[in-house]
């Protein structure tokens, strides 16, 4: 059984031996002899209800694709004909359990919430099994949150420090352009002046071969 199925079953086992004390009833001599059957009440109900979307979590969890995609249907069209209750929780719960396609987290807390906000909805074994799961829906999403604004953070780290990177070789060529132009100014004013010493040297010797 996955981890968190068996915290969850686990949970719903204590929480009924723990509450749910009028599952046996105290019976008399005389009436366990008379053998009768005791009516169904409403914490044997919530117990029924609570084994068989233990069954169904296990079900989800390691059936096939298709199979889960039926199950999810089911919770889903449950929970749409009677919400906040026993059929939210149940879909919740579902939507919850890791390994399938249609798991979804943040929309699992949501439903939680809301059947937070109206304890009133469901029996006290189905609030604290819904306060178990949001509590560690909680703990998940919350260590997602912090690892996507680390991840985010150290990415705009990443840009900022390859952005100054790509200013510093901008101007580094941009100063080699300068440089180049001013050695090529320089060269060309060597040139000219070479060029010019040269044709003073021209003209002297010119002269000096037509002087007698």
């Amino acid at each position: 059984m996955p981890r968190r199925l068996h915290v969850l079953s686990l949970g719903v086992t204590l929480l009924l031996m723990g509450g749910c004390g009028s599952l046996t009833p105290t019976k008399s001599s005389g009436e366990a002899e008379q053998a009768a059957t005791p009516p169904v009440d409403r914490d044997t109900t919530v117990a029924l209800i609570l084994a068989d979307t233990i069954q169904t979590l296990e079900r989800l969890a390691k059936s096939s694709p298709a199979e889960q995609a039926e199950i999810v249907s089911a919770g889903r069209a449950g929970y749409e004909r009677a919400p906040l209750g026993s059929a939210q929780l149940r879909y919740a719960l579902e939507l919850a359990t890791p390994g399938h396609d249609a798991r979804d987290p943040e929309r699992a807390r949501q439903l939680l919430r809301e059947l937070a906000a109206q304890p009133e909805r469901l029996a006290p074994v189905e609030r604290a099994l819904g306060l178990l799961e949001l509590a560690q829906l909680e703990r998940e999403l919350g260590l997602k949150a912090e690892n996507d604004r680390l991840q985010a953070a150290d990415e705009r780290d990443s840009r900022e420090r390859q952005a100054a990177s790509s200013r510093r070789l901008q101007a580094e060529i941009d100063e080699n352009a300068k440089l180049r132009r001013q050695v090529e100014e320089a060269q060309a004013k060597l040139d000219a002046i070479a060029k010019i010493e040269r044709n003073i040297t021209e003209r002297k010797s010119t002269n000096e071969v037509k002087t007698p």
